[in-house]
C-alpha cells in the first residue's frame, strides 16, 4: 500500500470522525420539547454516551473503501479480520451503553472476535493461542482507561502513533491502514472529548479502540522481520494501560472487593484526590504512554538496544507502588458495637415524694351496713376467715365460729350492747 493510500485513509477517517461527532454533539445539546417524556437529561445522556459510535463509523468506513479499493493488495485477509473483529466488539459495547450488563459477558464474544482476527490472519496453533489472550488482555486495558475526560483518547493517539511507526518500518504495510485510520480519528474525536467533555467514548468506542491497537500490535508483531526484537518491542505500546489494571486488581484485592465491579480506583482517580485537575490527568497520562511508546519504536527500528526495554516497565512499576499509597475508597459506615450488659446493681434513684395511689377496696372484704333502726354495725354475709384451735365438741352446730379457746362466738345482740355485757349475762 502506498503512502499515498494511508493519507487519503487518515484524511477520510478525520473528515468523517468529525463530522458525525460534531452532528452527535449537536444532537445532544439541543433542547427537546417541554412535553416530552423524561424531559433532556435521558436522551442527551445516551447520546453522549454512544459518541464513540463516530469513531468506529469513522475509522470503519475510511478502512472498508479503502479494502473495496484494493489498497490492502496481498494482506486484504488480514485487515479485514482486524475490522471485522473490531466491529464485533464495537457493536457488543453499544449494546451495553444502550443497555447495561454484566461485565463477564464480554469476555465470551472479545475471545470470538480474536479468534476470527487470527484464523483470517493464518496464524499457527501456538501464535494463534498466545495472540487470542493478548488482545483480550490488552483490550480490557484500554477500556478501563475511559474513566475520565480525553484519557482514553489521549492514550490511544500516542499509542496509535507508536504502531503506526512500527508497521512502517516493518515488512506488511498494509498493516499500517488501521493504526493510521485510528489516529485520525481518534484526533478528531479528542477535540469533543477534551474536558468538559462533550461525547464520550463509551464501551463502544473504548472496546473498538482497545481492540484494534491489541490485534494490530499482534500482526505487526508477527509480520515483523525476524531480526528485530518485536516480541519485546511491541508489548511495551501497553505499558500505560496495563499499568492501571494492575493498579485496579492490587487495590481491589487489598481491599476485599470485586475486581468486575468498577470503581474510582483508576490512575485519574488517584491523581484528582492529590489536586491533579482532568486535563492535567490526561496530559500525565499522554506523556506516560509516550515514554515507552518512544522507546519501543526505537528499539524496533533497531536504534536501541533492547535492554532499554526494561526501564517504561520498572518506572511503571514504581509509579503504580506511588499510587497505591493514595486512599481510593472512603471507609465504611458500620453499626458501633455492641456492647455486653453490665452485671452491676441498678443505680439507686431517689424516693418519690408523691402520695402512693389510691387502689379501690378489695370486693372480697366485709362491708358493713348500718340498721335502720338501732344504728348498730351488723357483720357482712362474707364468712369469716376461721381460726385454728380445739376441735368443737359434739352437738355443737357446725356452722358456728369459735375462738383460740373453743367457745362460740356471739354475735351482738340488736340492743345494741356489747358482746360481752351479754355473755357476763348469760354466765
Amino acid at each position: 500500500m502506498n503512502v499515498l493510500g494511508i493519507i487519503a485513509s487518515g484524511v477520510a477517517a478525520l473528515f468523517i470522525t468529525v463530522a458525525l461527532a460534531k452532528g452527535a454533539r449537536r444532537a445532544a445539546l439541543r433542547p427537546h420539547a417541554p412535553d416530552e417524556p423524561g424531559g433532556r437529561a435521558p436522551r442527551a445522556a445516551a447520546l453522549r454516551r454512544t459518541g464513540g459510535a463516530t469513531i468506529v463509523l469513522g475509522v470503519g468506513t475510511a478502512v472498508g473503501g479503502a479494502l473495496w479499493l484494493g489498497a490492502a493488495d496481498g494482506s486484504a485477509g488480514s485487515v479485514t479480520g482486524l475490522l471485522a473483529g473490531a466491529g464485533i466488539v464495537a457493536a457488543l459495547g453499544l449494546v451495553h451503553d444502550l443497555k447495561p450488563f454484566r461485565a463477564a459477558l464480554r469476555f465470551p464474544v472479545q475471545t470470538a472476535a480474536a479468534v476470527l482476527v487470527v484464523c483470517l490472519a493464518g496464524l499457527s496453533p501456538a501464535a494463534g493461542v498466545l495472540a487470542v489472550l493478548w488482545i483480550v488482555l490488552v483490550t480490557n486495558a484500554f477500556a478501563l482507561l475511559d474513566h475520565a475526560d480525553g484519557l482514553l483518547t489521549t492514550a490511544g493517539l500516542v499509542t496509535a502513533a507508536g504502531l503506526l511507526a512500527c508497521a512502517a518500518l516493518g515488512g506488511d504495510p498494509a498493516l499500517t491502514l488501521l493504526p493510521a485510520t485510528l489516529v485520525a480519528g481518534l484526533a478528531g474525536f479528542l477535540l469533543h472529548n477534551w474536558h468538559p467533555a462533550r461525547l464520550r467514548l463509551g464501551a463502544c468506542g473504548a472496546q473498538f479502540t482497545g481492540f484494534a491497537l491489541a490485534a494490530s500490535g499482534a500482526l505487526i508483531q508477527e509480520a515483523a522481520p525476524s531480526g528485530r526484537a518485536a516480541w519485546a518491542a511491541l508489548p511495551a505500546l501497553a505499558t500505560v494501560a496495563l499499568a492501571d489494571t494492575a493498579l485496579v486488581l492490587i487495590s481491589r484485592r487489598r481491599a476485599a472487593r470485586s475486581l468486575l465491579r468498577d470503581t474510582d480506583d483508576h490512575i485519574a482517580h488517584r491523581l484528582r484526590r492529590v489536586r491533579v485537575t482532568v486535563p492535567g490527568a490526561a496530559v500525565l497520562l499522554g506523556l506516560w504512554a509516550a515514554v515507552p511508546v518512544t522507546t519501543a519504536t526505537l528499539v524496533y527500528a533497531e536504534l536501541l538496544h533492547p535492554a532499554f526495554l526494561l526501564l517504561p516497565p520498572a518506572g511503571s512499576a514504581a509509579a503504580v507502588f506511588i499510587l497505591l499509597r493514595i486512599p481510593a475508597y472512603t471507609p465504611s459506615r458500620t453499626a458501633p458495637p455492641r456492647t455486653a450488659p453490665s452485671r452491676t446493681a441498678p443505680p439507686r434513684t431517689a424516693p418519690s415524694r408523691t402520695a402512693p395511689p389510691r387502689t379501690a377496696p378489695s370486693r372480697t372484704a366485709a362491708r358493713r351496713t348500718t340498721a335502720p333502726a338501732t344504728g348498730a354495725a351488723i357483720p357482712s354475709a362474707a364468712p369469716a376467715p376461721r381460726v385454728a384451735g380445739p376441735a368443737p365438741r359434739k352437738g355443737a352446730p357446725s356452722g358456728t365460729a369459735r375462738t383460740a379457746a373453743g367457745h362460740p362466738t356471739v354475735p351482738p345482740p340488736p340492743t345494741g350492747r356489747s358482746a360481752a355485757g351479754v355473755a357476763a349475762e348469760r354466765s
